[in-house]
């Protein structure tokens, strides 16, 4: 649905946003639909920006490629891959771009706390706590 969203503002000749600036992953745990993609495209004529989001489930994060839209987009969806686990539908070469392949989880999806709770070398006087 996002890509044929995506194919109007494209294509369509009074809006002509024909270059996709970013593509990437986002994670907001506390929500009912956590991981989502934003996409930022460009109109150059007066030089305005239009921003897409589109949310998924974690148990299936599946979403329709624009690489057949924009050929930039293939690395981009490669590292929202690589980092959230996003499955971009018709990808060509959906693989982990800057991660290790045997890696088994998404490193930018906040599912891990942040700090460790047992360290001892810590003072949290430090830290404002």
């Amino acid at each position: 649905m996002v890509h044929d969203l995506i194919r109007f503002l494209k294509e369509n000749e009074l809006l002509g946003f024909a270059f996709l600036t970013t593509l990437c992953g986002i994670h907001y745990p506390d929500r009912e639909l956590p991981l989502g993609v934003v996409y930022h495209l460009h109109r150059f004529s007066d030089n305005t920006r239009i921003r897409i989001k589109t949310f998924l489930p974690v148990e299936k994060p599946v979403v329709s490629t624009v690489t057949d839209l924009f050929s930039g987009a293939n690395w981009m969806e490669r590292e929202t891959y690589d980092f959230y686990g996003i499955i971009f539908d018709g990808h060509p070469n959906l693989k982990r771009i800057l991660n290790v392949e045997y890696m088994d989880y998404f490193p930018m999806r906040k599912e891990y706390p942040l700090e460790d709770p047992t360290r001892e070398d810590k003072d949290n006087r430090f830290f404002g706590r």
